[in-house]
């Protein structure tokens, strides 16, 4: 049998990043994609919207589990580009909660009301306080230089508050942040923080990519499993993180062979040295996430 080869943790938060991550709730990375990079991802957007009977030419356009739908998607799901800061989080119970594209064409009407992402009578946050159950990954592929484009908004530090008087509203909140930003830009943004999107004034079209994350037990948003035949067409890192299991509680406590997703960083090594004694099997062995070995720094 021939022996896996694992691949090494890509990079994750930098400490300035995650200092700007849990103060702010987002973060911005402009010139992440290169402008052939953009139209790659806006030829796939194409691809799927017209191959879809739903949509409709100049009406605002979202699809679900968009990694299924074309080869250009499924190379998202751990791509080295933003995977490391979700594995930074959810360390080997890493799981693909949703991928989304959204098409926002002008129209006065097409905005979203004030919201967290996740759950809603009881939020995320009451059960994780401190790390997001969620992590959302916005990919720009439109450049939107003002505002009143289909922008999203965030509540900078919101995301530690569980009310907001704004909540159902599209009212304009002192603190709000109207993200303005080229193509190319990637946020990274925790999934309690609330936010909206403004309505498009412009002539512009907004096209846009969000993959979301999750620990591994959390049900996914936008299937319940995937389809096995296109499983097979993935890579080893790509089919573990969908998580797309026949024994539910395999979400919980994954098998065996799902172990090591990455190999450390920093290491290379596909366990935490010194905590376990030899005879202890490695889907057993807890491993720290990037949160627990900044704490410990």
């Amino acid at each position: 049998m021939e022996k896996t080869t694992y691949r090494v943790s890509p990079p994750g938060f930098s400490e300035e990043q995650w200092e700007t991550f849990n103060r702010d709730g987002i973060i911005i990375i402009e010139n992440a994609l290169s402008d052939v990079e953009v139209d790659e991802y806006l030829q796939a957007i194409e691809r799927v919207s017209s191959a879809d009977e739903k949509y409709r030419e100049g009406q605002h356009y979202g699809r679900g589990n968009i990694v299924e739908q074309d080869t250009v998607f499924a190379g998202l799901i751990d791509h080295p580009r933003h995977v490391g800061f979700a594995y930074d989080l959810y360390g080997e119970l890493l799981k693909l909660h949703q991928s989304q594209i959204f098409v926002r064409p002008p129209g006065e009407k097409n905005y979203n009301i004030w919201h967290p992402d996740g759950a809603r009578a009881l939020p995320y946050g009451v059960f994780s306080p401190e790390l997001p159950l969620q992590i959302k990954i916005g990919y720009w592929l439109t450049d939107l230089p003002h505002d009143k484009m289909g922008n999203l908004v965030v509540l900078l530090g919101s995301h530690r508050k569980q009310y907001m008087d704004g909540y159902d509203t599209h009212e304009s909140t002192p603190g709000e942040k109207i993200l303005c930003v080229p193509k190319g830009t990637i946020t990274l943004m925790h999934s309690s923080i609330w936010h909206r999107v403004e309505p498009n004034e412009s002539n512009v079209t907004r096209r846009n990519i969000f993959i979301a994350y999750c620990p591994a037990w959390l049900t996914p948003a936008d299937r319940f499993q995937s389809d096995p035949q296109w499983l097979e067409t993935l890579n080893r890192e790509q089919r573990i993180i969908m998580r797309s299991y026949n024994q539910p509680y395999h979400n919980a406590k994954p098998p065996a062979k799902d172990f090591p997703l990455f190999l450390d960083r920093e290491t290379n090594s596909d366990r935490d040295e010194g905590v376990y004694l030899n005879h202890v099997e490695l889907h057993r062995r807890k491993r720290k996430t990037m949160h627990e070995k900044m704490a410990q720094a």
